[in-house]
């Protein structure tokens, strides 16, 4: 327990506000790039599979597909990309806000797509009700939300600020301190005089014994002179 108190005392708190490892926010990045790059390109590719809204049209560029879609697509993969490279606090924390909002925007687009002009979404390019329904969910509402649910983890991960981010950003200075101890120790642990490198030291190891014999010689004095003087009886 009190290892633990002193190994907290060691540590400064001040240190870790905005630096943090790599690894905080890359796994949850690396999931949001996928999911940004599916919803941006699963409008295109998903008619060579009869996997599409309409129109059912591989490569078939439209303004509702631009909007609701490939953008908030491409805002997923950058707020990913920002989660899974950076190392400063402040820059994973707007990428993480940025794959929330793209999510929010996949579910909710199209409700703001005809008052606000963006276009026809279309509608799904299936017979069946089950193929409707993975339409939907693959597309907007699903994968919006997985991504929301993703990202908003990514921000609780990176925005709390832990021990292990401290000791991170004071790693430059525990690496520093053994070297700046070694001569140190050195000269400390040693014992023996150094007669061939440095004679100015055994110079003063050999002067240092001299006032030794002054102070013998002057208890000698002191008791030879209460010797000489007469004692009167």
């Amino acid at each position: 327990m009190k290892d633990a108190d002193t190994r907290l005392r060691d540590v400064d708190t001040r240190a870790g506000r905005m630096e943090i490892p790599r690894s905080r926010g890359a796994a949850s990045g690396f999931l949001l790039v996928l999911l940004g790059l599916w919803g941006a390109l699963i409008p295109f590719v998903g008619p060579y599979f009869n996997f599409a809204y309409d129109p059912d049209t591989p490569w078939a560029w439209t303004p509702g597909r631009g909007w609701l879609e490939v953008l908030p697509g491409a805002v997923t993969v950058v707020g990913g990309l920002l989660l899974l490279m950076s190392r400063n606090r402040a820059t994973a924390v707007f990428g993480g806000w940025l794959t929330v909002v793209a999510g929010a925007w996949f579910v909710v687009g199209r409700i703001f797509a005809v008052p606000l002009g963006l276009g026809d979404f279309g509608a799904p390019a299936s017979d069946t009700v089950a193929g409707q329904v993975a339409l939907e969910l693959t597309f907007f509402s699903g994968l919006g939300a997985l991504i929301i649910f993703l990202g908003a983890m990514a921000l609780g991960r990176v925005s709390v600020r832990s021990l292990r981010d401290i000791r991170y950003a004071q790693r430059p200075l525990a690496t520093a301190e053994p070297v700046a101890a070694e001569p140190i120790d050195a000269r400390m642990t040693t014992t023996e005089p150094v007669v061939a490198g440095n004679r100015h030291h055994a110079d003063e190891a050999v002067d240092q014994p001299v006032d030794e014999p002054r102070r013998r010689r002057g208890l000698r004095d002191m008791f030879g002179g209460s010797r000489r003087t007469p004692v009167a009886h």
